[in-house]
């Protein structure tokens, strides 16, 4: 994923830990508009989440932050 994606998805992690604390839980969706303006992204990050990573409909931020910080 590029450097502006993995950016957006920390800031949206942040303000939903911050607005629900630590056990919020969001899904790919949460990254993206209502209007799918971007349909080759969000493919990308679909990928990364459901196939690469495996991850249930909705995670914990916390969690997805880490594995977005991580250097891997």
């Amino acid at each position: 994923m590029n450097k502006e994606i993995k950016e957006k998805i920390i800031q949206v992690c942040n303000d939903k830990i911050a607005k629900k604390g630590t056990n919020v839980g969001l899904s790919f969706y949460a990254f993206f508009k209502n209007k799918n303006d971007n349909p080759e992204l969000l493919m990308e990050v679909a990928k990364w989440w459901i196939e690469t990573h495996q991850l249930d409909h909705f995670e914990k931020a916390v969690k997805i932050k880490e594995m977005i910080e991580s250097p891997s």
